[in-house]
């Protein structure tokens, strides 16, 4: 899953999963409030990322980490900044 030991791969590995989130929980089901808050869907995308982080870290792959943890503060930020969603 992670040969390639490049910050840019694991930039691409962090964005499929909350685009998936998004995907899922608000094209396919509109209508459904998810426990209450919008930001529940995003908060496990980041904690999956979160795993995949520690793959990589475990199999050296600091440059793969790197790019994960980069991809998920920014879309973190993105979360609060331009969508507004509280955490």
């Amino acid at each position: 899953m992670l040969n390639k030991n490049h910050w840019l791969t694991g930039f691409v590995i962090a964005l499929i999963l909350p685009t998936a989130s998004y995907i899922v929980f608000y094209l396919l089901y509109p209508n459904r409030f998810w426990l209450g808050k919008p930001a529940v869907p995003y908060l496990i995308a980041m904690g999956v990322n979160l795993v995949f982080m520690k793959i990589s870290v475990k199999k050296d792959a600091y440059q793969t980490a790197i790019g994960l943890v980069i991809a998920t503060f920014a879309f973190l930020l993105f979360m609060v900044f331009v969508l507004k969603i509280k955490l």
